[in-house]
């Protein structure tokens, strides 16, 4: 294709989001459909673990529009940080380190990541941050499935850090949501995926298609950065056969 223009071109890793504007740089107008609430806007969204899943991504938010599959250049995934909620719903495994959830954090420019792209409505925005909080905000521009540059940027929930943590919530909320659980570091290189947590995105991803399960084994890594899931799964098969228990089967059940 032509020359993309300036620093949002292939291999550049887009811009950071503030959590205080509701995404405001990103917003676009929803072309001539529909006057809901917020009658005319809307962002983009990424979706490269759960949210791969069109189920999943629905029942994330009331507006999810035009979902599709795309691709993020430059970026990896990585299950490199603790999420409370997998402690409180008793699926975490403590003993063994088997806390993690996923992000995505920039990578080298041969490091590429099948995904889902959607819109939803701005007025979602601010309850998105909100459930999010422990991530950063990248804008970035990803490839449509065809290969072309997409028109518009789109928010992915990256890799951030405790200090980042303690800076937009405070110590209080971070003691309280870690330091109750015996947990001292959110983002953490010595911990593995919570089970039950990798069997669901796993198999969002194959329930997109193929590619996007393949993605997912093959540009995925422990928090060591080093080893992808595929191998992981190679030495855990039984990993894909933890059911979730049943109060969560709709929620981690991979639909």
């Amino acid at each position: 294709g032509t020359m993309s223009p300036g620093n949002a071109g292939k291999g550049s890793h887009g811009f950071e989001l503030s959590r205080r504007n509701g995404f405001k740089e990103i917003w676009r107008s929803r072309d001539g459909e529909g006057t809901r609430a917020d009658p005319n806007h809307v962002i983009g969204v990424i979706g490269y673990g759960s949210l791969l899943s069109e189920n999943s991504a629905r029942s994330t938010f009331n507006s999810v529009q035009n979902f599709r599959q795309g691709r993020l250049n430059s970026y990896r995934r990585v299950f490199a940080h603790i999420a409370p909620i997998f402690l409180e719903q008793g699926i975490a495994k403590l003993e063994t380190k088997e806390l993690a959830s996923l992000s995505v954090e920039k990578a080298s420019p041969e490091e590429t990541l099948v995904v889902s792209l959607f819109d939803i409505d701005v007025s979602e925005v601010e309850a998105f941050i909100a459930r999010e909080d422990e991530y950063a905000f990248m804008a970035v521009v990803p490839e449509e499935a065809n290969g072309s540059r997409s028109s518009a940027t789109h928010v992915v929930c990256t890799c951030s850090t405790d200090a980042n943590f303690i800076a937009n919530h405070g110590e209080e909320k971070y003691i309280e949501r870690y330091g109750r659980h015996g947990i001292d570091k959110i983002w953490d290189d010595s911990i593995f995926p919570c089970p039950v947590y990798l069997r669901h995105c796993v198999l969002s991803a194959q329930k997109l298609n193929e590619e996007a399960g393949e993605s997912f084994l093959d540009h995925t890594y422990l928090a060591d950065r080093k080893t992808t899931i595929r191998e992981y799964l190679d030495e855990h098969p039984e990993i894909l056969s933890m059911m979730p228990p049943p109060s969560l089967a709709q929620r981690y059940g991979g639909h």
